[in-house]
């Protein structure tokens, strides 16, 4: 999108215009909010911020490197920092986060997103917003932002933990575990009874990240916004590697859910959740680009991908593209379960970069079976 260095100018001579004053010396350009180096932002919660991308694959070993899928071992100790940054333990925006991964969209790649963000997190101060984890509002960090440099595109992850997805994720699991019981008749409702207000509230942050657009200068057309969906980090009953019965999926594979319940998330929360904030999307005269499918067999326990082993190594093309439940809590941290690792961070990348190619229309970003992030492409939707 070509720079428009001149938005603050354009709204000045109009003004001037219309008092009758068009002689008046209009401000410098340079002055002008968005005038700096170009920009893509992303903002919202933890599969936008780069949660797990500490993690190449899954792997049994509990020591040293785990068989090369950890990215914090430095040869002697664990530093999470080494993918986190500053934000280790906090916001966790990974150095193969979305942004990060899209490749040169844009002369700045800038990551606002918190992982546990909801909705009051984005939303400005003085509207009631809600500072998280030591940081400002994500919408008053964007108003420096859109200050300082030309901002193209703003995509938004939001609204997951608005649903309490976490606590659905850790439901199910818990109801494999202990209770041998189903979760997704109960947890269902639950969702039926929040999702119209948590749409709400998705529609109000896109609508904070306007105001604070136009009270930077822009114009509708200066930039666009793209909402995104949710990948499933588990797949369906049917593509699942470990057996129903017996321990495999608690202790091997890092997937405690039942049949039922794997086949309910994958077809039926995931798309549900989709499916209105494509509806939000469109509501608010915004792009929308659905993640739904972007894990297709690279989830947690797929057939169609493997863990990482001493005889095989951590790879894009065969290992598992999002994090483990590690139930024991040997390796990392436990708010790392069910995001998208490095490599499904990549992916996403590149996902994302596809859209910012393409200005129109509403999208659908899918992988290539037994290829990396390289193999990533769009269908219309």
């Amino acid at each position: 999108m070509p720079s428009t260095p001149h938005r603050a100018l354009r709204g000045f001579l109009a003004l001037c215009t219309a008092a009758g004053l068009a002689s008046v010396a209009a401000p410098i350009a340079h002055a002008a909010p968005g005038t700096g180096p170009t920009a893509v932002v992303t903002m919202g919660d933890s599969y936008i911020s780069g949660e797990a991308g500490r993690w190449l694959g899954n792997s049994l070993t509990n020591s040293g490197s785990r068989n090369g899928t950890d990215r914090a071992w430095t040869g002697s100790a664990y530093d999470p920092s080494r993918v986190y940054g500053a934000t280790a333990g906090g916001c966790h925006r990974s150095d193969t986060a979305e942004v990060k991964s899209a490749g040169a969209i844009a002369s700045s790649l800038i990551n606002l997103a918190c992982s546990g963000a909801t909705t009051e997190n984005v939303v400005r101060a003085s509207q009631g917003g809600q500072a998280y984890k030591g940081e400002a509002p994500q919408a008053d960090q964007l108003a420096a932002v859109a200050a300082s440099h030309d901002v193209e595109l703003i995509a938004l992850s939001i609204g997951g933990n608005d649903l309490g997805f976490a606590d659905i994720i850790a439901t199910c699991a818990k109801d494999y575990i202990v209770w041998y019981s189903y979760c997704h008749d109960d947890q269902q409702a639950e969702v039926d009874a929040k999702i119209d207000g948590v749409m709400a509230d998705v529609g109000r942050s896109v609508d904070e990240i306007r105001a604070v657009m136009t009270a930077a200068g822009y114009a509708s057309s200066d930039y666009r916004i793209v909402l995104q969906s949710y990948p499933s980090p588990i797949p369906r009953a049917a593509e699942n590697r470990y057996a129903e019965s017996g321990w495999t999926r608690t202790n091997t594979g890092g997937c405690p859910f039942w049949n039922a319940d794997s086949t309910w998330a994958r077809d039926s929360l995931v798309p549900q959740l989709a499916n209105r904030l494509k509806g939000v999307a469109a509501a608010k005269g915004v792009q929308f680009m659905d993640l739904r499918d972007a894990l297709q067999g690279r989830e947690v326990c797929a057939k169609a991908s493997k863990q990482v082993t001493s005889t095989v190594p951590a790879s894009a093309t065969t290992s598992e593209w999002a994090r483990w439940i590690d139930s024991q809590s040997t390796q990392g941290l436990v708010q790392e379960s069910m995001h998208p690792n490095a490599y499904g961070q990549q992916a996403l990348g590149r996902c994302l970069a596809l859209v910012h190619a393409r200005p129109t229309g509403n999208h659908s970003c899918k992988n290539t079976a037994g290829s990396g992030a390289s193999g990533m492409y769009l269908t219309a939707g």
